[in-house]
């Protein structure tokens, strides 16, 4: 019986089938999909994986690969047939090897990017990928969803930081390509291809991930602007004068804002919150002081901007960007919302959010915008809030056609439907409406050639 095989294979400390246990593995953060499952495993080695995927393989049951169950789309959760089988990689959280004359790093696809980070800083050396939910979400699923955060805008996103991979294939085959290589012409470049695949190519087990040299001093600065427009017009203008230098630059709508103090009373906001729209940064730039007070007078006389503050530490820096990856939860609280992860042009971000607030509140009156994010590269979280006197169930059962909506504005400016959280469940018909035929039928070509039986994570992206 495959369930008796799957746990010899990882052991009585590598499974379980206990309903307190599995909740919160078969429950999405915001509690949009649920599922069952035949058993949790959570193998602690390659070999493993590689063993549970070969019993899978030969029976014909599905796997639905977890890392740290941090998605937005129900990429991880498995469906409620309750036949398939939740692997967890948490297990495997073990960094192999960090090596800082060759700024690379090699960690198992467990390890909470929270951990890499500081592997990295150990040695004097810099993991640029970040994110809300660093403490707790994990590698593996960062590069199966090819997740962005706040340092894109000069570093990639983690498709840019991958050198190797390991991966099991749907045989339960091992490719080792944890090579740490900065240019190979070998062939094609086959990490790539289970990079953003959320699983559904094969189980990213390693990583060899590209470092930096750790950021000397960086200033944070927070900027009043009066529309989205102004604050890309500021990013034109600040990439010349920090000389590309730039780390992050968000856009935060001062709703936003007002739900943080809101719904976290010990959150400080050091500018007038009457501003309608604010512009967080943050440059690696080697600068004294008197420079920056001299470019903020310059942006202020040219009405780039209407206000600014340079954070004074580290500790006042930490506690705006705290704010700012507060936004999520600070929305939940307040109620019903619909979250659309979309990327368009950046020259392209203030017309796309008002064409696009016009269209949903036209369709649904009352809805509250709460459009912020990494405008440095074009990455927009457009979310909305259920109206203040109005129904949750209401507002949630508009989801579908409010995100009609909204894609239609998206793909009129050219951009794209997700761009940091991937496709999962959520946007699964939405990819074939706005890629085409020709770009999904390769996608279920390369689906159908590297897993022919259909195990890996079914029903996930095609």
């Amino acid at each position: 019986m495959l369930v008796d095989q799957l746990k010899d294979i990882v052991g009585p400390s590598g499974w379980t089938s206990d309903a307190s246990d599995l909740e919160p593995h078969l429950t999405e953060w915001r509690g949009t999909w649920h599922g069952k499952t035949l058993l949790m495993v959570s193998p602690e080695s390659t070999e493993m994986v590689a063993a549970v995927v070969r019993a899978c393989a030969k029976s014909g049951t599905a796997i639905v690969p977890q890392g740290g169950n941090t998605g937005l789309c129900g990429g991880a959760i498995p469906d409620e047939s309750g036949k398939q089988v939740l692997l967890s990689l948490s297990r495997m959280n073990r960094i192999r090897s960090v090596s800082a004359r060759d700024y690379s790093l090699c960690a198992e696809a467990g390890c909470t990017l929270a951990s890499i980070q500081k592997a990295a800083d150990d040695v004097g050396r810099f993991f640029p990928l970040s994110l809300a939910a660093e403490g707790s979400c994990q590698i593996g699923g960062n590069l199966s969803t090819n997740a962005g955060g706040i340092n894109v805008l000069r570093y990639g996103t983690a498709r840019a930081q991958a050198l190797g991979l390991e991966v099991v294939l749907a045989d339960g085959t091992i490719w080792n390509g944890l090579r740490t290589l900065r240019k190979d012409t070998a062939g094609y470049d086959l990490k790539q291809m289970f990079i953003g695949a959320e699983g559904t190519l094969g189980i990213i087990t390693a990583a060899s991930l590209r470092l930096y040299p750790a950021v000397r001093n960086p200033e944070t600065v927070l900027f009043a602007v009066e529309s989205p427009d102004a604050a890309v017009a500021l990013l034109a203008a600040l990439r010349v004068e920090l000389s590309d230098q730039l780390q992050a630059f968000e856009l935060i709508p001062a709703r936003a804002v007002r739900f943080c103090l809101k719904h976290f009373p010990s959150s400080r906001f050091p500018l007038d919150q009457e501003s309608p729209w604010f512009v967080l940064l943050e440059t690696s730039r080697e600068s004294t002081g008197d420079d920056f007070e001299s470019m903020l007078m310059s942006l202020h006389e040219s009405a780039l901007i209407t206000d600014a503050v340079i954070a004074k530490n580290r500790s006042e820096a930490n506690d705006l960007w705290r704010l700012r990856h507060s936004i999520s939860e600070s929305q939940k609280r307040e109620g019903a919302s619909l979250k659309h992860d979309i990327s368009i042009p950046v020259a392209e971000v203030g017309n796309f959010i008002r064409v696009a607030e016009a269209a949903v509140t036209r369709a649904v009156p009352g809805t509250r915008v709460v459009a912020f994010g990494h405008v440095g590269d074009g990455n927009i979280h457009f979310n909305l809030s259920q109206p203040k006197d109005g129904s949750a169930a209401e507002f949630l059962a508009q989801g579908q056609r409010l995100a009609s909506l909204v894609y239609d504005v998206v793909d009129s400016f050219g951009g794209s439907i997700s761009a940091e959280h991937g496709i999962g469940q959520a946007k699964r018909e939405h990819l074939v409406r706005y890629r085409g035929e020709t770009e999904t039928g390769l996608m279920k070509a390369v689906k159908a050639a590297l897993d022919p039986k259909n195990i890996m994570n079914p029903g996930k992206v095609i």
